[in-house]
């Protein structure tokens, strides 16, 4: 199942910031602030030693919830990573860049991934001139991302974030005005400055 309830909860118990909260705003402020203290009333208080049984749980769980993906697709996404000859980790990490949800999110289009998943849900996106509303779409190299109407980028969170020339867009994607392409195979570079993969690795190959 997908993440229910207090947003900021689910981030401080992962004990990173899941993108569920658009930057600079008020929720995203609180969730900084506290980040580094765990929800409930004790707090930091009766932590119990976490084993490594534990800690590849969490690993895992951190992966699914920064993608905004249910157990069963993840654990379908390193089925299929192991199907396919190569690192594994990367694998997996190529698999979920290129959801169009997220690939939406990467460009710069939306604040969130939740963001980029309703825009794609509510067709709002075209992939090479065609509208997709499935936000598990693989795209692969050479795709072009684009907005389907000619008023989505007025939408506020989305003009606010194509404006915000902060936004880091990866190497294998390249953004001019409100248009994307896809120009190289994603890396697994980004996931594992927030992820230790292999961990998630080992969670599902006990």
């Amino acid at each position: 199942m997908r993440i229910i309830g207090p947003k900021n909860k689910q981030s401080r118990r992962e004990g990173i910031d899941l993108g569920l909260k658009t930057p600079g705003s008020k929720g995203h402020a609180s969730l900084l602030r506290k980040l580094n203290v765990p929800p409930g009333q004790h707090g930091t208080k009766r932590r119990r030693k976490q084993s490594e049984r534990s800690r590849q749980l969490r690993e895992k769980q951190k992966l699914r919830f920064l993608f905004g993906i249910t157990e069963t697709q993840l654990k379908k996404y390193f089925d299929k990573s192991t199907r396919v000859k190569g690192n594994t980790g990367v694998i997996l990490s190529q698999l979920l860049e290129k959801r169009l949800d997220n690939t939406v999110f990467r460009l710069g289009f939306t604040p969130t991934r939740p963001n980029a998943r309703q825009l794609v849900s509510h067709r709002h996106i075209k992939v090479n001139g065609r509208v997709v509303n499935i936000s598990s779409f693989q795209v692969s190299v050479d795709d072009a991302i684009s907005f389907a109407h000619e008023k989505t980028p007025k939408i506020p969170s989305v003009e606010a974030s194509l404006a915000n020339k902060d936004t880091l867009i990866p190497k294998w994607l390249v953004r001019e005005n409100s248009s994307g392409k896809i120009v190289a195979e994603p890396t697994s570079e980004d996931i594992e400055k927030q992820i230790n993969l292999i961990s998630v690795i080992e969670f599902y190959s006990r």
